[in-house]
């Protein structure tokens, strides 16, 4: 364990937002008139390249409704971003340990960066959130072109910080990425929020919490 932690790298979706993503599919496809499940599976297919930023959300929109059949229209995609953007302003949530884990973190002066696999959408939901200000720096994986698990985006917000990796500690939902941080030499703690059968106490490398308010004691 670090002797001084100077700094936290948080991950976004799933640790300190909650989504419907299934809602959010569901009701695009709706309008579009596609099937859902085509729909998906081409959505998927392009994940990597999305939080690359290789493509962009709407992008990924066209390519979906070419694959289900459907022109995709300017108008089209447009309105579809437009509800999209919509839906995550009204489902997206944070989880309720979010604000004052961060909170916790700056009162005793620990520098906190968003680390996140995300597309070009992300920013403005955290934007509608007021997360911005809670936070030190944000490094969302379209913007910087590298998505963990790759030591890249890791290692770009610990430059951004301005610490080094010893001084970390970095908290995601997925083990994988967890295991990401460590092979950089940032300490990683992964917070599971619910339960998953089979699930062990500890992961090999790194503890596991089941809400943000027990990441305290660990720091």
């Amino acid at each position: 364990m670090s002797a001084v932690v100077k700094a936290c790298l948080v991950d976004v979706w799933q640790t300190i937002l909650s989504g419907d993503f299934e809602a959010r599919i569901a009701s695009l496809t709706a309008y579009a008139g596609v099937d859902t499940e085509v729909w998906l599976a081409e959505w998927l297919s392009t994940a990597v390249e999305r939080d690359r930023g290789d493509v962009s959300v709407a992008d990924s929109v066209a390519q979906a409704l070419l694959v289900c059949g459907v022109e995709p229209r300017p108008e089209l995609i447009d309105e579809l971003m437009r509800q999209d953007a919509e839906a995550l302003r009204d489902t997206v949530r944070l989880y309720d340990d979010s604000v004052p884990f961060l909170a916790d973190l700056r009162s005793r002066g620990i520098l906190i960066a968003l680390v996140s696999n995300c597309g070009d959408t992300t920013r403005p939901v955290l934007d509608h959130l007021g997360v911005f200000p809670l936070v030190d720096v944000t490094i969302l994986s379209c913007e910087v072109r590298s998505a963990k698990p790759s030591p890249e985006i890791y290692l770009a917000a610990l430059e951004a910080l301005g610490v080094a990796a010893a001084d970390a500690v970095f908290i995601d939902d997925q083990h994988g990425y967890c295991a990401g941080a460590e092979a950089v030499g940032v300490r990683a703690i992964q917070i599971t929020r619910h339960e998953s059968p089979g699930l062990p106490a500890t992961a090999p490398d790194f503890p596991i919490v089941r809400s943000l308010l027990e990441v305290a004691p660990l720091l």
